[in-house]
């Protein structure tokens, strides 16, 4: 499908001025940093009977290692660690220059609006059919070949702007960095599952014995933190509230640019696009099972029609 040919996107007059403070953290960022302290726990625990193996291996110092583990994560913010996580863990490309003859424009309206170095960004692509857009790391943006052959200048804008308020929030640093340091504990804990699903293989003798010391030691680990090693379990429902309501938080960066009509449209795109897949998937008024409300509380993204809702309020506020 080809680009719409009219530009729906009015062009801001003047200079551009750049804002002294370009980025903050919001509550959205700084609660999901806060849902993570326990995986971050798990992992330094982790990671220093690993740190402390090594050095026993090597006869290097112990904190070396776990130094360098602990300052990894500022390689989030190193542009050619950048480029090697966009194209090998999130699968992006460059621009073409048609394509970026395209996005470039569009991102400069989007970035001189908030008042923010559009230049310090990294522009990617995504070969996907589905309209959408990324914000990662310090410095990536990522929207789909669909999204640039398809939407018009001003419904990128409202795409862009979107992911453009992810970053100048918080939400994208905080999200990947707590990631990271949670990958050690995740890591410890797959392994722990798969040595548990070999315990069939044990002695009944031995099987006893393993599953009579693993359970008084998580009895005992539940006294000495008054039941916080149990939080991990509600983790991945209150990060999913907390992902949902950061959407929200970008939709308002966007509308607060003025987007707000245009990402409307896009998620007007995106509603009839869920209804009709709903009727071909499933009968009307088809019964909302306790499969469906689990994976409702742990979806990312607020529904399209909350998000509309609230892009209405701040249109009519705003008149």
């Amino acid at each position: 499908m080809s680009p719409p040919d009219h530009d729906d996107l009015p062009r801001r007059p003047g200079r551009v001025h750049i804002a002294a403070r370009q980025r903050g953290t919001d509550l959205t960022a700084l609660g999901s940093l806060a849902l993570h302290l326990p995986h971050l726990a798990a992992s330094l625990a982790v990671v220093f009977v690993v740190a402390y193996a090594l050095a026993c291996l090597s006869n290097l110092p112990w904190w070396l290692f776990f130094g360098c583990w602990a300052g990894s994560g500022a390689l989030v913010f190193h542009r050619p660690c950048e480029r090697l996580m966009a194209r090998w863990l999130f699968g992006l490309r460059y621009p073409t220059a048609e394509e970026d003859g395209r996005l470039r424009p569009v991102w400069r309206e989007v970035t001189a609006r908030a008042g923010v170095d559009g230049g310090a960004y990294q522009l990617w692509i995504e070969e996907s059919d589905a309209v959408n857009a990324m914000a990662a790391a310090g410095h990536i943006v990522g929207v789909t070949s669909h999204s640039l052959r398809t939407l018009t200048p001003g419904q990128l804008a409202g795409v862009l702007a979107h992911e453009l308020g992810h970053h100048t929030r918080g939400h994208a640093w905080a999200s990947l960095l707590s990631l990271w340091y949670a990958l050690p504990a995740r890591l410890a804990w797959r392994l722990l599952l798969r040595l548990a699903t070999r315990l069939g293989r044990l002695p009944t003798g031995a099987a006893a014995v393993v599953i009579g010391v693993s359970g008084a030691a998580v009895a005992a680990l539940a006294t000495a933190t008054y039941g916080l090693i149990f939080l991990p379990l509600a983790t991945p429902y209150l990060l999913a509230a907390v992902s949902r309501r950061s959407e929200l938080r970008a939709d308002e960066h966007a509308a607060g640019l003025g987007f707000a009509p245009q990402l409307m449209a896009v998620l007007h795109q995106e509603r009839d696009l869920e209804e009709s897949r709903r009727v071909l998937a499933a009968a009307p008024g088809a019964a909302f099972t306790q499969e469906r409300m689990i994976a409702r509380l742990l979806d990312s993204h607020p529904d399209v029609h909350t998000r509309l809702h609230r892009l209405q309020a701040h249109v009519e506020n705003r008149r």
